[in-house]
């Protein structure tokens, strides 16, 4: 988020007033002038509500991986859009952190899984529940 931030501060901090309203962005600048408040591609701010934890390592890794794809695949979505190589840089890398984080995640579920009953996956929580 910070990084994405960033990128999108170097691109309009030099903006004027004018070039705001023409791009469709007045209504952003109002509000918020040239800062930085992250919102999705909608509108819809962003806030902790987006985060999900519910103290299972199954339903939570399941969460992490769901994010880290969602993240790429905006950043996918970006790379389709620009051509500006000061901005798809860092986005390339962001999205291959992602693919790795995705990886990791995926490596914990399994070993959690693994040591789980094959058959009851999902039938307890296996930071509370013993067998």
């Amino acid at each position: 988020m910070e990084m994405i931030s960033a990128i999108v501060y170097q691109l309009t901090r030099d903006l004027t007033p004018e070039q705001w309203q023409k791009a469709g962005f007045d209504a952003y600048f109002v509000d918020h002038t040239a800062g930085i408040y992250p919102v999705s591609a909608a509108g819809i701010p962003y806030d902790a509500y987006t985060f999900q934890s519910k103290g299972d390592a199954i339903t939570d890794l399941q969460e992490d991986m769901a994010a880290e794809q969602k993240a790429r695949t905006t950043y996918d979505n970006i790379l389709r859009f620009c051509d500006d190589p000061d901005v798809r840089d860092p986005i390339r890398f962001l999205r291959q952190r992602e693919l790795a984080h995705f990886q990791r995640f995926g490596e914990c579920m399994r070993l959690i899984q693994d040591d789980l009953d094959y058959k009851n996956f999902y039938a307890y929580n296996p930071e509370f529940d013993r067998r």
